[in-house]
């Protein structure tokens, strides 16, 4: 009989236990993979398009269904505050529709022929099929809304998927792949596995894995590319260190709250969160004073209180990292004029540093805590490129009436978009969402993921 490791799925807030569940071992994964790889070889068993769509409009309604359930879920384990939850569940069935609506766009096109004498009397065309086994490796921030756009992707296109939840937040993951079950997709179709590190490194270099969707640390998910079998395809989503241009003629009414939401929503651990804001200097204490005054009254606490607004960091170390981070700072000569402290073991206060210096780690790598750094200049030159200055390069965002100064920002800043008066944090799960440089690599959104996880397949008749 074998013995399961276990892991313990705890309260972010108050380090209470969720549950414990069992890690897969070794042979199972390799169970896991074994199927999936065989309902992709057995062209018998793939889904046809009406199958498929089917399956996922009864996931929808029985998503619908269960939205108070999904919601706790995702804010007990993961920590982002229940309304914020809430709006993520919605997303999550959103993203689904989006996947299943999509089905009926999966077409290819006519080659055309007889352009030359060697290729009169053919007929050519392209179509689409699955590219094979996925395997998506996640992290802890979205714990439904990521797995979401890493299997249903998959399974709207016909390709078999294995999901590694992050072990801190697992729950939604394998709550959603039961209603996938529930709603009649196969197993092999969907799995998910819960593994440690060692074992979950066969979900990529096994050669019969064809594609890898990573969100994760740039330092893991380039190691990992690194170690993909011949021909296989990935995605990789990192962090960022996302800047903002703010001009003088910003409308600071509009921006403030937009900052603020984009800066301390889900306690700043998001891939494009507001982090660096460049203002220009007949703004900056403006701007500075009043983000710290809205920053004081955000509510901190319990994510299952209603009335939170900035909930825990993941775990206790990273508030013990974040205020390393934020206590470097203030030692160079950062202002801080909000926050700097430990409210408790998992919460860190709402934090605004004016002017950190450029070679803190506040300045130079990504925070993924609930700190905003503002940053005064005189020449937007200068502040465009120390904006670009680091490696990361995911989204950003300025704040103008001018249009000429937008557009000559957009087309200069290095990103992979770049939000006009708009926080750079700004997501609908329809548009293309990807980092360059360290950021990663890959276009994620729901159809552009369908259409990474296909090929094309040329057929040419002659006639």
């Amino acid at each position: 009989m074998t013995t399961h490791k276990t892991v313990s799925v705890l309260s972010p807030y108050d380090n209470q236990l969720i549950k414990e569940l069992p890690l897969a071992t070794e042979q199972e994964l390799e169970d896991a993979i074994s199927l999936a790889h065989e309902h992709f070889i057995e062209r018998d068993k793939w889904l046809a398009p009406h199958e498929r769509t089917a399956i996922l409009q009864r996931t929808i309604d029985i998503m619908k269904s269960r939205i108070p359930e999904l919601t706790e879920i995702a804010a007990q384990e993961g920590g982002k505050p229940y309304m914020d939850s809430l709006a993520e569940v919605e997303r999550a069935i959103n993203g689904v529709q989006l996947a299943m609506e999509h089905i009926a766009q999966i077409k290819g096109e006519q080659i055309p022929m007889g352009l030359t004498p060697a290729s009169d009397n053919r007929i050519a065309y392209t179509f689409k099929e699955p590219i094979g086994v996925v395997s998506s490796i996640s992290a802890f921030n979205h714990p439904l809304n990521l797995t979401i756009h890493q299997t249903v992707p998959a399974i709207a296109v016909g390709a078999p998927v294995i999901i590694k939840p992050s072990l801190t937040t697992p729950l939604s993951c394998l709550a959603f792949i039961d209603i996938l079950y529930e709603a009649g997709l196969p197993k092999g179709w969907c799995q998910a596995v819960l593994c440690n590190r060692d074992i979950a490194e066969q979900l990529v270099t096994d050669q019969r894995v064809s594609y890898l969707s990573f969100i994760g640390s740039a330092k893991v998910g380039w190691q990992l590319r690194s170690k993909l079998s011949d021909g296989a395809h990935c995605a990789l989503e990192h962090g960022g260190a996302a800047p903002v241009i703010v001009e003088p003629d910003a409308d600071i009414d509009e921006m403030m709250p937009a900052l603020l939401k984009g800066g301390f929503y889900h306690a700043g651990q998001v891939c494009v969160s507001v982090q660096r804001v460049f203002v220009h200097e007949t703004l900056c204490d403006t701007v500075a004073n009043t983000l710290a005054e809205m920053a004081k009254e955000l509510i901190v606490g319990d994510p299952l209180d209603k009335q939170t607004q900035v909930g825990p960091l993941i775990l206790p170390r990273e508030v013990d990292r974040v205020h390393d981070w934020v206590t470097e700072a203030i030692s160079a000569g950062a202002q801080c004029l909000c926050g700097g402290q430990r409210i408790s073991e998992s919460c860190y206060e709402p934090t605004v540093l004016l002017n950190p210096p450029e070679n803190v780690r506040v300045s130079t790598q990504e925070i993924f805590g609930p700190v905003v750094c503002i940053y005064s200049y005189t020449d937007r030159d200068k502040a465009i490129q120390q904006a670009n200055s680091l490696d990361y390069a995911f989204q950003a965002a300025v704040y103008t009436k001018d249009l000429n100064v937008a557009l000559d920002t957009v087309n200069r800043l290095n990103a992979s978009a770049v939000m006009v008066n708009d926080h750079t944090a700004f997501r609908v799960d329809w548009m293309p969402f990807g980092g360059r440089n360290s950021s990663g690599m890959g276009v994620g959104g729901i159809q552009y993921s369908m259409h990474e996880m296909m090929l094309d397949k040329m057929m040419v008749i002659k006639h």
